[in-house]
């Protein structure tokens, strides 16, 4: 596994060890919050993709779950269940908050972060007020294209966001996404009518969260 680091901008690294199983990457996690919470590790900001993977935050219900068998990994974040998969960005921002307290600001922050991210590629996406992530919201209903789930510990967060580049949608037939039933999963490949690509996108996920976090971290 390559956890190639790019150079420190604004007290942040950030790794890319591409695509990488969901339980070494949480592992990952583990490890880089610890060595932050000790003072030995810089805040951190891991974008990835997985392979395909559902897992379930702490709120999900039995009726929410695969009902084919499908392997779920229940794991220590907030929320419900989701699924990860290739044509997806990861983003996992192990950073300490300059205020450990106000964990619903620093969501806002990543979230107005995907927002422009969409809004460059000419998606008019926003903030749903009574939902996390981001959303397309018009004529042809409510759709989700980036969920965001989050765990803080010691003032250090954990998990993140996935925002769908042009993945397979038919994976989240499966469940209820994140524990919504009246509305759908879209991609930027979908609203945008188009090829578009993983690499077309990173960078500007890259900056745009980077640029988020110097808002809130310590």
């Amino acid at each position: 596994m390559s956890t190639a680091a790019a150079p420190v901008v604004d007290q942040t690294v950030v790794l890319h060890p591409g695509i990488l199983d969901y339980q070494v990457a949480w592992q990952l996690q583990r490890d880089t919050l610890e060595g932050i919470v000790a003072g030995t590790t810089p805040n951190t900001l891991i974008l990835l993709q997985h392979p395909s993977v559902y897992t379930a935050g702490r709120m999900t219900k039995l009726d929410e779950r695969p009902v084919d068998g499908t392997p779920v990994i229940d794991v220590d974040r907030g929320g419900k269940i989701t699924w990860h998969g290739l044509g997806q960005i990861v983003g996992y921002p192990i950073v300490k908050l300059k205020n450990r307290n106000d964990v619903v600001g620093f969501v806002r922050e990543v979230e107005t972060a995907l927002i422009d991210v969409c809004l460059e590629f000419g998606i008019a996406a926003e903030r749903y007020c009574e939902r996390s992530g981001v959303w397309i919201r018009d004529a042809k209903g409510d759709r989700k294209i980036a969920a965001i789930g989050m765990r803080v510990a010691k003032g250090v967060t954990m998990h993140g966001f996935a925002l769908n580049v042009n993945p397979d949608l038919s994976a989240y037939s499966k469940i209820v996404p994140c524990g919504i039933s009246d509305a759908d999963v879209t991609s930027m490949q979908q609203e945008l009518g188009r090829d578009i690509q993983i690499e077309e996108v990173l960078p500007l996920v890259e900056s745009k969260i980077l640029a988020a976090l110097t808002k809130v971290i310590s």
